[in-house]
Formats: C-alpha cells, structure tokens, sequence
C-alpha cells in the first residue's frame, strides 16, 4: 500500500472519498489539516492596552529583583 496527500478543491470530492472508504478501497488518515497559527497572532490584541501595561511594568519589576538579590 502507499499514502498519498491528496488537495480537496471542492466539497463533493470528501462524499466520494466517503463512499471509497466504505467500500474499503481506500482508509482516509485524516480529514483536514489545518495551518498552526501562531501564538503571537492567536493571542494578538486579546488584553486591554491597560492591563497590558501593568503586566509589562509587573515583568520588568520581578526581572529587577531577580537580578538585584541578594543571596
């Protein structure tokens, strides 16, 4: 047996690739795959300006202590 990639340009080919599966022609692995989207697009613009700020200062300040501590 050999796997292939197969583009589907139009709705009607996933009912044929269906009705191959049930005859037991062909074994569809997956039904899409989706493009991983980035962390940074995914989450871009989702907090307020605001609490951003004070998450950024919030960072900054335990970078500062980190690095200043005495042990």
């Amino acid at each position: 047996m050999e796997t292939v990639l197969v583009q589907i340009n139009n709705d009607k080919a996933y009912k044929l690739l269906e009705d191959l599966e049930d005859l037991n022609i062909i074994k569809v692995l997956k039904k899409s795959i989706q493009p991983q989207q980035k962390l940074s697009e995914k989450y871009a613009g989702k907090l307020p300006s605001d609490v951003a700020d004070e998450l950024q200062n919030y960072v900054i300040q335990s970078r500062n202590e980190w690095n200043n501590r005495s042990i």
